[in-house]
């Protein structure tokens, strides 16, 4: 049986986030990337949903993710754009364009840090943000993006 596209969330890492694991743990910690996809998948899988995980460290290629969920009507997206997320009107629009009810997740908590990663254009298109929880800021993220969909627990 195929799966409806409803049924997908897209989770969209940015820059850098392949390296979760190695890039300054103290910041970041030790999971990796892997166990972040891991960790979407199965609190995507309480809800009867999917969890579409993507990186890239290309801006273009994150633009051509969204623009992709949108054509495939994917229930939503996580987006944690990285470095992208202060500096990028371009995802901001994207996102803004696609409709598709967005979190934005940072597993840092920017507010914490350099004064320049106080700000998130990607934000501003999101109805919500969550940040400083480390990568359980993803399984918040898909909660709160279910709760938001009317997506309810399965048993």
């Amino acid at each position: 049986m195929a799966e409806r596209p409803a049924e997908t969330i897209y989770v969209l890492n940015g820059p850098n986030l392949n390296l979760l694991g190695t890039r300054e743990p103290e910041t970041y910690g030790h999971a990796r990337l892997a166990d972040v996809e891991a960790l979407c998948a199965q609190t995507a899988a309480q809800f009867g949903m999917k969890a579409d995980c993507r990186q890239s460290n290309r801006e273009g290629e994150l633009i051509d993710f969204i623009h992709e969920a949108h054509a495939k009507k994917a229930a939503g997206i996580v987006i944690n754009a990285g470095g992208y997320s202060h500096t990028s009107i371009a995802l901001h629009d994207a996102l803004v364009a696609v409709k598709i009810p967005t979190v934005e997740v940072h597993i840092s908590n920017i507010y914490a840090r350099e004064s320049f990663r106080h700000h998130s254009f990607t934000a501003r298109a999101a109805f919500a943000t969550l940040c400083g929880f480390g990568i359980d800021g993803y399984r918040l993220a898909i909660n709160g993006l279910a709760a938001k969909i009317g997506a309810k627990p399965k048993a």
